[in-house]
């Protein structure tokens, strides 16, 4: 539902002529200048790039600087001043950015891990934690990785196996809870809570028998607010967005598709969700501000839709597109600006009034 009669976002579209996998915001050189990060994939070179773009007050995007990958990205995570970019081959890099000179930037590669033991088929989902001590990574194998990051290392990374669904499982998303928690998510809708400190197996499951008796779907995107580290927020197949509260942890909060009991929700989206994330910009309409009510948050979609989503609300279409959005971000500085990729190899970038 798009909101007539309230000020509506200004959009900005820059063609880039190459196909966009992710996109990301990075930590501002200066007040009057933005970064963005983006993962490229050139379709008739067949050749990948991470590049780093300044983007001025005019929406005028300036290149500083690039890194290139021998594979295509398939997952991308950054945080201060490193990147995460794990790989379809099913390789780690980690990617250390710094200030060269006033106003220009430089990557370098800091690990890399490419072991056949490490992953095998495409890395599903990769997440930094803040700070920058651990990676962990997450594939279509079944597997899930903790990757160490020193300051200073350079060369082969130090990981460790958390898990091995060897074959069994296959995992799309993760997400940090704590410096020793995080959850994961695949096929099924189903998620699972992880605890470093209590290895070998996962120490909560949900799974994903809600859905009219199906188990088809697939988790795509993960996100877990800092002040909630309770409830993870998942979306995926089938315009599907819920919440997993683990006070309550057989019993999915529905924001977007379909509820246990088979009734449509408040939806704009039937087709895949391929991210989802807080938005902290955007206030709840709702006097309930208890722990027990999921904050407002922001999904893009398949089938072309932005749209901001809250908890028994109708959503709010922020954009429409003629093609999918594969990745967006929000400003964590300025959250009114968010950043898009879209499938016609063009990036928006929508502020909020």
């Amino acid at each position: 539902m798009e909101i007539i009669g309230l000020p509506q976002p200004q959009i900005h579209r820059l063609p880039q002529f190459k196909y966009i996998d992710s996109i990301r915001w990075l930590p501002s050189l200066s007040p009057f200048q933005k970064c963005v990060l983006v993962a490229f994939f050139d379709t008739d070179t067949s050749t990948p790039s991470l590049e780093i773009y300044s983007l001025n007050q005019s929406k005028v995007l300036s290149f500083l600087t690039s890194w290139n990958p021998l594979f295509r990205i398939s997952s991308l995570k950054s945080v201060s001043s490193l990147i995460a970019a794990s790989t379809f081959s099913g390789s780690l890099h980690i990617i250390r950015t710094s200030e060269k000179s006033h106003g220009s930037l430089a990557m370098e590669s800091q690990i890399s891990v490419a072991d056949t033991d490490f992953h095998v088929g495409y890395i599903g989902g990769v997440d930094l934690m803040e700070g920058g001590s651990d990676c962990v990574t997450v594939g279509e194998d079944g597997r899930v990785n903790l990757v160490k990051v020193f300051e200073g290392s350079y060369g082969k990374g130090n990981y460790r196996r958390i898990f091995d669904g060897n074959g069994l499982v296959s995992y799309t998303a993760v997400k940090w809870a704590s410096p020793s928690e995080f959850v994961t998510g695949g096929c099924g809708f189903g998620l699972q809570w992880w605890d470093l400190r209590r290895p070998d197996a996962a120490v909560a499951q949900f799974k994903g028998n809600w859905d009219q008796g199906t188990t088809s779907g697939i988790i795509h995107s993960i996100d877990i607010h800092p002040s909630r580290k309770h409830t993870c927020l998942a979306g995926g197949s089938s315009g599907k967005v819920f919440a997993w509260d683990l006070r309550w942890q057989q019993q999915p909060i529905i924001l977007s598709g379909v509820g246990t009991n088979e009734s449509a929700t408040h939806s704009l989206s039937e087709s895949d969700v391929w991210e989802v994330k807080y938005d902290s910009y955007s206030k709840s309409s709702s006097s309930n501000i208890s722990s027990s009510r999921i904050l407002p948050a922001m999904i893009c979609s398949e089938d072309g839709i932005l749209a901001a989503i809250e908890q028994g609300e109708e959503p709010i279409e922020l954009m429409a597109e003629p093609c999918a959005i594969n990745s967006f971000d929000i400003d964590r500085q300025n959250p009114s600006d968010v950043i898009c990729g879209l499938e016609w190899e063009s990036i928006a970038i929508l502020t909020r009034p």
